[in-house]
């Protein structure tokens, strides 16, 4: 055997650092190759998608404002590295980001800035809610709040009067929506101001709730308020600003990466843009302008930024009043009051020329319609405009055309929205707040095709989720609730309240992802978690699809994210 000389040792040493500092460089070389460029992943984690041929992940990696990856904890492996932002949502749950198809989300930020009425359960103590707001108010100054509702007082269930609050406003005009919005108190002050006696003649499409003597009581309805609206000093451009930022923030506080805002006048369409501008967009919005602003939607156009964070396209037209108030259309007769409701807060006749003219343009309709008359009247009207403008003279074959609310759908009904292709954009929370009144308003009759999700749905209809904030309080968990129990947030019920209409859990996750998302014409870029699509994201505390009903609404928003940014974090 040959001695191994020192030589030889030195020799063979450098032989083996040069193989090792070989092997290192072609390591680090492999795992830069491996290192995937992301800037959010999130892992370990359950994630419902809402894309059928992928229902469930673990990760899911960002970049930009893109989701560029969907799939397994040991898949996602290449993309936790480099600078990405690495979440382990280990006990948290991830869903496609949830929409609301029909706020108003500047109400909803101006919420906490006036009296806001809701929740209280008595006539007396709203009263005296008012009265301590009103004399916070300088005389002649108007006041101003909104939300309250007699079907929850435990005391007396009727509507506010002037009567109620002259007394202590006597040298300043009141002006307080009912929570539906479609109806309001105003004082004797209001009235006088307004011109409004016992000669004067009810509105189109409005109603002034009149004494034994014919005189008006405060009490009004639908185009009525819009006397009393006009009189009221306007909102300065920074109130209105700070609203919608505000509204916007508070939505995404909820797990709302988007809303459908139902009605927006154009001051907030050029206010909106100075936001975007701004960077201040915490959630995106789709929006349609007021009707009576229709000639300007025409003038101007869609008009959409380009990461798609703001979107005008539609039209949003009103005709009925709602159950509550007695001023939604029905075919037949109120149950408990010898009239059917109203109709022509928008005519027929202002109407029709819109309509044509929106299919030839590629706008959006959205029509506020309640009651069964309005249901039927308005797929009469959409029906003679399809007729009139075949789908070669039409911008968008096939328009997406809209009911909101939609609330009582006779059988007949349903099957001419799946002819027509028009789409119903319902609020569950209107489903169990209703449990109070609608079974006397409607009898036992009506009540079987009212609220009706699930017979829609097994008709192969989608239904656009939302919740009408500020009319109620626009929180993901009580919709998500109301569609799946159809109970009061309570556990209660009533019996004839049809339990069968409410959905299956996966059916009600739809309602407020993918199903607004082609209501709106996005479902190719968000609306579930797909590579491709806009990182879009709400997470919970709990998983919704599996634990008992009731716990869904002790949950809590863990974080909201809007195109790969955390806009909402606990």
């Amino acid at each position: 055997m040959k001695k191994i000389t020192s030589n030889m040792v030195s020799v063979l040493s450098l032989t083996l650092f040069l193989t090792a500092c070989g092997q290192v460089d072609e390591l680090a070389s492999q795992n830069t190759k491996e290192c995937k460029a992301a800037d959010l992943v999130m892992h370990n984690t359950t994630i419902y998608t809402v894309n059928e041929a992928q229902p469930k992940a673990e990760a899911l990696a960002v970049l930009g404002d893109k989701i560029i990856f969907v799939g397994s904890n040991s898949d996602v492996s290449s993309y936790l590295c480099g600078d990405a932002k690495i979440i382990d949502m280990s006990g948290n749950y991830v869903y496609a980001g949830f929409t609301d198809s029909h706020q108003h989300v500047e109400g909803v930020g101006q919420r906490p800035k006036t009296l806001s009425l809701f929740g209280i359960p008595s006539l007396q103590q709203t009263v005296e809610a008012i009265e301590e707001f009103a004399n916070t108010v300088p005389a002649g100054q108007w006041v101003q709040g909104r939300g309250w509702i007699e079907r929850e007082w435990t005391d007396e269930q009727r509507f506010l009067t002037r009567y109620d609050v002259d007394a202590f406003t006597a040298n300043k005009p009141l002006f307080m929506p009912r929570a539906d919005g479609v109806s309001a108190l105003v004082n004797s002050k209001a009235l006088a101001l307004a011109g409004i006696n016992k000669d004067s003649p009810d509105p189109i499409g409005g109603k002034f709730e009149r004494d034994a003597n014919g005189v008006p009581t405060g009490y009004v309805l639908a185009t009525a308020m819009e006397i009393f609206r006009e009189l009221i000093p306007p909102k300065t451009h920074g109130y209105i600003k700070d609203s919608l930022v505000q509204g916007m923030k508070h939505n995404a506080s909820l797990g709302w990466t988007g809303t459908q805002d139902a009605g927006m006048p154009f001051i907030n369409v050029e206010i909106m843009k100075e936001i975007h501008q701004e960077g201040d967009m915490a959630t995106r919005i789709y929006a349609a302008a007021n009707v009576k602003e229709s000639s300007k939607m025409f003038a101007q156009g869609r008009q959409v930024t380009e990461d798609n964070m703001f979107d005008l396209r539609g039209i949003k037209v009103y005709i009925d009043g709602t159950l509550g108030s007695r001023g939604a259309a029905l075919l037949e007769n109120y149950a408990d009051a010898p009239h059917n409701g109203f109709m022509n807060r928008t005519t027929k006749a202002e109407l029709e020329p819109i309509l044509r003219k929106a299919l030839r343009e590629g706008i959006q309709i959205e029509t506020h319609v309640i009651g069964d008359r309005a249901v039927q009247k308005v797929l009469d009207w959409y029906e003679e405009a399809f007729n009139d403008v075949p789908k070669d003279q039409r911008a968008v074959e096939e328009p997406r055309w809209r009911l909101e609310h939609a609330q009582i759908i006779p059988p007949e009904e349903q099957t001419r929205l799946i002819n027509l292709g028009v789409l119903p954009s319902m609020q569950p929370s209107h489903g169990i707040g209703d449990l109070n009144f609608a079974p006397d308003r409607l009898g036992s009759d009506r009540l079987a095709y009212a609220y009706p999700w699930q017979q829609l749905i097994e008709r192969g209809l989608i239904i656009l989720g939302g919740s009408d904030a500020p009319v109620e309080l626009g929180d993901p968990r009580i919709e998500f609730y109301a569609a799946i129990a159809r109970k009061r947030l309570d556990g209660s019920s009533d019996d004839g309240w049809h339990p069968e209409l409410a959905v299956s859990r996966e059916s009600a996750l739809k309602m407020f992802t993918i199903w607004p998302a082609y209501g709106a014409f996005q479902e190719n870029i968000r609306g579930s978690i797909e590579v491709g699509k806009y990182a879009d994201l709400t997470i919970f505390d709990r998983d919704w699809m599996t634990i008992p009903e009731a716990e869904i609404l002790d949950s809590e928003t863990v974080m909201t994210v809007v195109g790969g940014k955390i806009r909402y974090q606990q």
